[in-house]
């Protein structure tokens, strides 16, 4: 069962993995809803994808997992709380897509990774849990991450799977916005969404490829629900016109 905190909901989705999910508007107006995602280390640390305020509650489960050892920024536009993250744990390596990087530059972070800089194949060190390849060719300059423990995807926008229930669970409202209620990974405009956010459609087909190649069943999405079964089908689903 869901730890409700708030209006965040902290659920461990597998045998260490654990999402806070909250209510987020973009625009103020389209509930797309808000997740960030821990991850327990076969080494002890915990490594954490951060796309939603370091509340106290989440902050007191991730004390409890153990050390927070990574702080990942997903894309170009899930940073707004990379500084928070890493004020709380400044020990940890902070590593984000470049894009993300210049636009936090006034903070004053250090930052020890950077996809969209690095060299390609670069190891930041998680990698014996958790694999990555980062999408240069998605407008939003996304990365994708595959726990193998658990067969979960972790990912930003590079899949929703809307309406945003269970991130607006403790609100009192639904979650649903008229146009984008149903996007979800079978829903044709969201195969038309993800198609017009290619800007090298041949470098998106290969990292495509990629993910589908990967045996995950869960995907947990930074806007909508955790699709617990059949993720790897709902990917190639969405994808299908890159994976021809």
């Amino acid at each position: 069962m869901p730890k409700n905190a708030g209006t965040v909901v902290i659920r461990e989705v597998a045998d260490g993995v654990w999402t806070f999910s909250k209510p987020f508007s973009r625009f103020g107006l389209i509930p797309f809803g808000g997740r960030s995602t821990a991850i327990k280390l076969s080494d002890g640390g915990v490594w954490v994808l951060a796309s939603t305020p370091l509340t106290p509650e989440t902050k007191a489960k991730l004390s409890e997992l153990g050390p927070v050892t990574y702080i990942v920024g997903a894309d170009a536009v899930h940073h707004l709380f990379l500084g928070e993250y890493k004020k709380a744990y400044p020990d940890a390596k902070l590593i984000a897509v470049e894009e993300a990087i210049q636009k936090k530059a006034k903070e004053g972070l250090k930052f020890d990774g950077s996809w969209g800089k690095d060299p390609d194949g670069t190891n930041y060190g998680f990698e014996d849990d958790i694999k990555h390849v980062f999408f240069s060719g998605f407008k939003n300059k996304d990365v994708a991450f595959f726990h193998e423990a658990s067969k979960t995807l972790i990912e930003a926008d590079l899949l929703f799977n809307l309406p945003a229930k269970e991130q607006y669970s403790l609100t009192g409202s639904s979650g649903k916005f008229p146009i984008f209620k149903n996007l979800h990974p079978y829903n044709k405009f969201h195969h038309n969404f993800v198609w017009s956010l290619g800007v090298d459609k041949e470098v998106m087909a290969r990292d495509a490829r990629t993910v589908a190649e990967w045996d995950f069943e869960r995907v947990i999405p930074c806007h909508g629900d955790v699709i617990e079964k059949e993720g790897n089908k709902a990917w190639r689903t969405v994808y299908a016109r890159y994976l021809k």
